[in-house]
């Protein structure tokens, strides 16, 4: 257990006369947490004031900061302060290198204690802007790296790629076949009562394949991974910042973008679109369960009809859009990693940001591939 501050090693500050103002006890990080809140109650003198240091213990760059602080205050309120006094030599030097340091560094800007509607728009607009900014540039690094591995396949870490395979594609097959499976079954019994009314029966099999081959079983997929495999990647990456694993590996010469982007780049873009037809089997198989306990259609007749109504367009498609998905994942959740500022807190906070952005982007995606595959009759 830590020793107790008693009052009087704490930083003080207390009226003798009506000039002068001794400071006393430990202006260090330690014993100035209450000094501030003790200065506000304080009713200054209208007319000259000194500030007697002689009786200052003890002072480090907190306190000198906070003493700065508050000479630069005291004469802005007040025209005829008049210095500090009595201050050792070593803490006036202390006092000096702090005060370049502030000056070469310059003042921290006061944050405005109320700005209008319009402010507020504008600086969440600049934000957003240089958050864009930020981004494209990580991938303009990116796009770099990769090009230059192209051209030198033999620096390629094989081993990292064969990792991120397995982490992001054959450990995430049992959670994709429940929710492929899952997906399957509702979309079948949903529109399997609809058509039971008509006598539409067989129809489910245009229902389910297109549905899902299509649409549903890229998004689900790339949904899933994104909030298993893109938080990962925030994580993993984030935690090495905060460890500053990240600064060791610029320190050793090894660029972090080859060793902890590449790999996870190139690995969800190869497992994500085998994941995708992995779902596609899943899903229509689930369609196909409740379209024989439902709609009394055999799996005989399904399969037979179900060449006939999905093409190679509509397949192709779905792989096409897995295969976008996969490189939004994986740069967003990269891109979250390295913005890891701090500790533990910046690491949750960043992972979350990543599973929301991956998954908004990735609906983004999608829509924009309907609106395109629309517009070009396919």
């Amino acid at each position: 257990m830590g020793a107790k501050i008693t009052e009087f090693e704490c930083a003080t500050i207390r009226l003798d006369s009506k000039q002068y103002h001794y400071c006393s006890g430990n202006w260090t990080i330690g014993g100035i947490d209450r000094l501030d809140l003790y200065l506000k109650s304080i009713e200054w003198p209208s007319g000259p004031l000194n500030l007697d240091c002689s009786r200052i213990s003890a002072i480090d760059t907190t306190g000198a900061l906070f003493l700065l602080n508050l000479v630069t205050e005291l004469r802005r309120r007040n025209s005829t302060f008049v210095c500090l006094i009595g201050l050792r030599s070593e803490y006036h030097t202390l006092l000096e290198f702090v005060e370049e340091r502030c000056r070469v560094s310059g003042s921290p800007k006061r944050t405005p204690t109320s700005s209008g509607l319009l402010e507020k728009f504008g600086r969440k607009i600049i934000f957003h802007l240089n958050s864009c900014l930020a981004f494209l540039t990580f991938v303009g690094k990116i796009t770099s790296a990769l090009s230059f591995l192209m051209l030198h396949p033999k620096q390629f870490r094989w081993s990292e790629l064969l990792s991120n395979i397995e982490t992001a594609g054959v450990y995430a097959l049992p959670m994709i076949a429940m929710l492929s499976f899952m997906m399957g079954v509702v979309i079948a019994y949903q529109g399997g009562q609809q058509l039971y009314i008509y006598g539409a029966n067989i129809f489910i099999v245009e229902l389910i394949s297109l549905t899902m081959l299509r649409e549903l079983a890229p998004l689900i997929t790339a949904i899933s991974v994104a909030g298993r495999t893109g938080s990962a990647y925030t994580a993993q990456i984030g935690t090495m910042h905060v460890t500053e694993e990240v600064d060791a590996l610029c320190t050793i010469g090894i660029p972090p973008i080859d060793l902890l982007v590449l790999p996870k780049l190139l690995a969800l873009t190869v497992s994500l679109p085998l994941l995708t037809v992995f779902a596609d089997a899943i899903s229509v198989f689930g369609g196909m369960v409740m379209a024989k306990i439902l709609l009394s259609v055999n799996f005989s007749d399904f399969l037979e009809r179900l060449p006939k109504v999905v093409t190679l367009t509509s397949f192709l498609l779905g792989l096409e859009k897995a295969l976008v998905f996969a490189v939004i994942i994986s740069l967003v959740g990269c891109y979250q990693g390295f913005q890891v500022r701090g500790g533990a807190d910046s690491v949750g906070r960043q992972t979350t940001l990543s599973v929301v952005q991956s998954i908004f982007l990735v609906v983004a995606a999608d829509a924009l591939f309907s609106v395109i595959v629309g517009g070009a009759g396919l």
